[in-house]
């Protein structure tokens, strides 16, 4: 009986042994979390503009090289520094936010480099308008958190997009051209 006992343990541990992993839980670390946006000014300078309000979550499995993110930015938390351009920039001719309060990414695609994550794909959703965008990291680490004593992943992304795709045309071609470069810098806490 003993024998027995000993060889179904060692079946269920081999069993177990063979699970896939699963992905791990992280929520989206507002204070070390934001999204900003620079587009070229009159072909002079260039304005750069951040969001103050994102949320979301992550499903990262490193071993299995997968993962999703769901990030939401609160559209009307837009912030260049100058207030008459704050209230532009949310106003109908750009962003529109009291129709579209939210720009959502949402990211399913993982591209690794090693055990670094070197990209990562989705859907960014701006004024109702869907498409692909892939960000591209610029750094990527996950680390034993010191004070938190869980574990944080996180990165640096950037994308160029048209933002006449999600009709952002406003001053084409006269007050900026079509590229807007987009950097997001993301940490996860694992829950």
């Amino acid at each position: 009986m003993r024998h027995t006992l000993t060889a179904l343990a060692a079946c269920a541990a081999l069993a177990a042994a063979a699970l896939p992993a699963h992905a791990a839980d992280y929520a989206i670390e507002p204070s070390h979390t934001s999204a900003l946006f620079e587009i070229s000014h009159f072909g002079a300078s260039f304005n750069r503009v951040r969001f103050d309000k994102e949320e979301g979550r992550v499903q990262f499995d490193p071993a299995a090289k997968t993962g999703r993110v769901e990030l939401k930015i609160d559209a009307a938390s837009i912030s260049s520094g100058v207030p008459a351009f704050d209230k532009h920039l949310k106003g109908a001719d750009i962003f529109d936010v009291e129709k579209h309060p939210a720009i959502t990414f949402v990211g399913d695609k993982f591209v690794f480099n090693g055990d670094k994550v070197a990209e990562v794909s989705g859907q960014l959703t701006i004024k109702g308008q869907t498409h692909p965008v892939t960000l591209k990291a610029k750094q990527f680490n996950c680390f034993a958190h010191p004070m938190l004593k869980r574990e944080v992943c996180g990165g640096d992304f950037e994308a160029v997009i048209d933002r006449t795709q999600w009709d952002l045309g406003y001053g084409l071609n006269t007050v900026a051209g079509k590229e807007v470069r987009i950097l997001a810098t993301v940490e996860a806490v694992k829950q």
